[in-house]
């Protein structure tokens, strides 16, 4: 899934429907909707920051067996492949994403 520059990738462009009908929007208001939404954002942002914690853990354990067998910590090939791969889904955007996941996860 490709956007231009200015476009916003597909996953942020429009709200998902919640199955409620419209006549709940009336009733709530916009103040509503808008704390309702951010609530949604907030639980997807916990999620996120969880699946960024098993991705280092996962990391730290690749780097480690890739050490004790003689090798490199870093693996450039693969982290090109990365780089590309979120480039590819979201753009310049998510080659800078990217590179902000591969910098938490090389170790420390």
């Amino acid at each position: 899934m490709q956007t231009s520059a200015t476009e916003a990738p597909a996953a942020c462009a429009a709200p998902a429907a919640s199955g409620a009908p419209e006549a709940a929007d009336d009733v709530q208001g916009p103040e509503g909707l808008i704390a309702a939404e951010r609530a949604r954002i907030d639980e997807l942002d916990a999620r996120i920051i969880d699946l960024v914690r098993q991705r280092m853990t996962i990391s730290e354990t690749i780097q480690q067996a890739r050490i004790a067998a003689g090798g490199r910590r870093l693996h450039l090939s693969r982290e090109m492949e990365v780089l590309d791969h979120y480039s590819q889904e979201l753009d310049r955007p998510g080659r800078e994403l990217a590179m902000t996941l591969l910098g938490l996860c090389r170790g420390r």
